[in-house]
């Protein structure tokens, strides 16, 4: 037991000499590497000092006088005058003058003519279908019929007439004759060469005389009322055969105008009612255009001496890569003002020669329009227009800026006034960092190679 005890004192003294050792050395290594580090950071130290001490006692290079900047730009020369822009707004062809045909009267359609197609054209008086007329032929011999019947019927209420008036001027004189006898026998009453019965006798012979004509004079009232009776009839037949006629001729469609048929529903044998439209078609030979001018323009050109009714556009349609072009007469404004729009719809007569050519209604257009003219005015491009209100002068090859008021434009141009004389150099060439007092020089006096503080600015516009 104590040999045991002795034996494991030993392992531990050896483990704890080993561990000592291990120790030492450890702490050896991280010293050694302490020390590295602080020599290498003591030579990064000592050669930045160095170089800093070399770059001190380098001599700075002489300076340079710095260039002024210069711009190689384009200018015009403004020039006071008239101009009269054009301005460029687009529209819609429209028919000046569309029609929708209907049947007047009801009916099977017998012929419809072969040129009655949808695009044709076809030209005034043109019969485009025909309703079967039997029926209103047979209505006509009819009312022929009986207007000769009723012209006989007239005739013989004539005739009677006649009669009762000739009866009447006999009766008239039968009665004068009564009336003599009668006064003659009261006469011979009074002297007594004639008696009462006489007397009597001649007073019954005229009150039968005035019966028979009072008789006679109303025959003769209802023979007249018989006869105006008999004229209102035949002026009912009269107008009876003037409606046939009528449907006889309405019977046959014509075009009322030359023109190009939009829309056809006419076949034969098809049976059409009285105002069923059969076909639809607008005048060839005038077509209108219609577009939107904005308010301000509106209000320019009606301000002007010429105004907006009557001034001269030219109407340009292409298609195909083609452009072709139609003069035109403003002819009115719209009937009405649409806020929405934000313009006034204006309607132009196109005065060119459309009946032979393609255009058609639908087609979109452009429209030249004349503006206002413009007097003592200065027209330059737009490409001088900075911020809306400014352009620069050159003076002495020096920017100098100028305060104009811009009225119109004219495609790349604009119409101006403001500070601004004949003769001045007008800056046109578009400069991002434009100033006054900026040195600029015209193309002609740059050299080929531009010195390196140049800038040579291209023209954006």
């Amino acid at each position: 037991m104590m040999a045991m005890l002795t034996t494991n004192d030993e392992l531990n003294a050896e483990l704890e000499v080993v561990q000592e050792k291990r120790k030492r050395s450890a702490f050896i290594v991280m010293f050694r590497a302490i020390a590295q580090l602080c020599l290498m950071l003591l030579v990064l130290f000592g050669g930045f000092l160095g170089m800093n001490h070399f770059v001190s006692l380098k001599e700075d290079p002489p300076s340079r006088p710095p260039f002024q900047t210069s711009y190689t730009v384009n200018t015009i020369v403004a020039e006071e005058g008239e101009f009269q822009p054009d301005l460029l707004v687009y529209g819609e062809v429209q028919a000046a003058q569309a029609v929708q045909l209907r049947s007047l009267v009801a009916g099977k359609i017998v012929s419809v003519n072969p040129e009655l197609k949808v695009g044709g054209r076809i030209e005034k008086e043109t019969e485009l279908l025909r309703i079967d007329p039997f029926n209103f032929e047979t209505e006509l011999a009819n009312a022929k019929a009986n207007i000769r019947e009723t012209e006989a019927r007239i005739e013989e209420n004539k005739a009677r007439v006649g009669i009762e008036e000739s009866r009447i001027r006999s009766l008239q004189d039968q009665m004068k004759l009564a009336e003599n006898d009668l006064k003659r026998i009261a006469s011979l009453k009074t002297r007594g060469t004639a008696t009462s019965k006489q007397v009597e006798d001649r007073e019954l012979i005229v009150s039968q005389r005035r019966q028979s004509l009072e008789q006679s004079e109303l025959n003769l009232v209802a023979e007249q009322s018989r006869l105006q009776q008999l004229e209102a009839v035949l002026a009912r037949f009269e107008r009876a055969e003037l409606q046939a006629m009528r449907n006889i001729e309405d019977s046959v469609l014509r075009a009322p105008l030359s023109g190009i048929v939009t829309e056809k529903n006419a076949g034969v044998g098809r049976l059409i009612g009285a105002n069923d439209m059969v076909v639809a078609m607008y005048e060839a030979d005038v077509l209108e255009v219609r577009f939107t001018l904005t308010d301000e323009r509106f209000g320019r050109i009606q301000s002007d001496q010429v105004g907006i009714s009557g001034r001269e556009v030219e109407v340009i349609w292409s298609v195909g890569g083609e452009e072709f072009r139609y003069p035109a007469t403003i002819d009115r404004i719209g009937a009405q003002i649409t806020s929405s729009r934000g313009g006034v719809e204006v309607i132009a007569a196109i005065t060119g020669d459309v009946a032979t050519s393609a255009l058609r209604p639908g087609a979109f257009v452009e429209v030249i329009v004349p503006d206002k003219k413009f007097d003592a005015h200065f027209r330059i491009p737009d490409s001088a227009l900075y911020q809306d209100d400014t352009i620069y002068a050159v003076v002495e090859g020096k920017l100098e800026s100028r305060k104009i008021k811009v009225h119109a434009r004219d495609g790349a141009y604009v119409i101006l006034t403001g500070n601004l004389k004949s003769g001045d150099e007008i800056l046109t060439t578009r400069i991002a960092e434009i100033s006054d007092g900026l040195n600029v020089r015209p193309p002609s006096n740059a050299s080929t190679k531009p010195e390196r503080t140049d800038k040579l600015v291209e023209n954006t516009k």
